[in-house]
């Protein structure tokens, strides 16, 4: 069964949130705030709304104070806003629009317009998530693309540098991978890419990064994590490789590890440092993990 969107009402007056309730329940799951505190707090809470409609006329944080802070919080700033409130002005409407709301609709509410442009709004956010998605995310296996990676390994090599915390950058290569594409085809071949991401997706802590590096290289970044937890962490994901198999083939990896010290000067030069520790994994017999150790 295809999951319903999800969208937060907010408006405090009861009979106006019954009204849109009775409207959407059967086809939306609904999310219900009386006030702009509680409205930012369950927009923030999964699952993330798909669509808020928000009253301008509220005490403490109306409906424009809500608009602000949601475009200023990173999980809400994309949800599409359409007003829904009694405020009739051109200047209203422009103030909202201006605040970056889709739309306005004015109340008494008809029930026809709501509906088609709660689906309008809805139909062009999944649109543009899709284009999001499919420009950060290999398509074959699901994990993050190499631009991602860039930005993410810049971002993540800035903040350890400045806060002085361990970082690790680990560079897997699937062994003997053109032999697979050579004897058993290129579907097998992305089916074997698939399960090994399968595998590092489902032997990671939430706060590490995985990315298709490119071919059959994946570049994994650990934050807050020294070169022994790195070594463990690689052994753990070469063994569990190793003793899978996928279309009756055993598959095995090689992985290098780079540690941030004081002579890396950007993200790249711990990738380039990790990508010298694989190919000695790569020279010494394959399916074994290297730690670099020449900074």
């Amino acid at each position: 069964m295809t999951e319903k969107n999800v969208i937060l009402i907010v408006d405090d007056v009861v009979v106006n949130v019954q009204v849109l309730v009775n409207l959407l329940k059967d086809n939306y799951e609904l999310k219900i705030a009386t006030d702009g505190s509680r409205a930012l707090e369950l927009a923030q809470l999964e699952p993330i709304p798909d669509l808020i409609l928000l009253d301008i006329a509220m005490p403490g944080l109306d409906g424009y104070d809500v608009l602000a802070e949601l475009k200023d919080i990173k999980v809400t700033q994309n949800i599409p806003v359409i007003f829904v409130t009694a405020n009739t002005s051109i200047e209203d409407e422009e103030r909202g629009l201006n605040l970056g709301a889709v739309d306005y609709i004015t109340k008494p509410i008809s029930p026809a317009i709501v509906k088609a442009r709660v689906d309008t709004h809805l139909k062009i956010k999944l649109q543009h998530d899709a284009l999001v998605y499919n420009a950060s995310h290999d398509q074959l296996t699901g994990l993050y693309n190499r631009h991602v990676l860039v930005e993410e390994g810049q971002r993540t090599f800035a903040r350890a540098k400045r806060q002085e915390e361990d970082l690790c950058a680990i560079i897997l290569d699937i062994d003997h991978f053109k032999r697979v594409n050579d004897e058993y085809g290129h579907l097998v071949g992305d089916k074997v890419l698939i399960h090994v991401a399968n595998v590092l997706k489902n032997n990671m802590r939430t706060e590490d990064f995985i990315a298709r590096f490119g071919g059959e290289e994946f570049v994994l970044i650990l934050e807050n994590c020294d070169a022994k937890a790195a070594i463990d962490k690689a052994e753990l994901l070469r063994k569990a490789i190793q003793n899978t198999q996928t279309e009756g083939i055993n598959v095995t990896a090689s992985f290098g590890i780079c540690e941030l010290k004081e002579g890396h000067e950007t993200f790249e030069s711990i990738l380039k440092d990790a990508d010298t520790a694989l190919y000695k994994a790569k020279q010494s017999g394959r399916n074994k993990v290297v730690l670099f150790r020449g900074v």
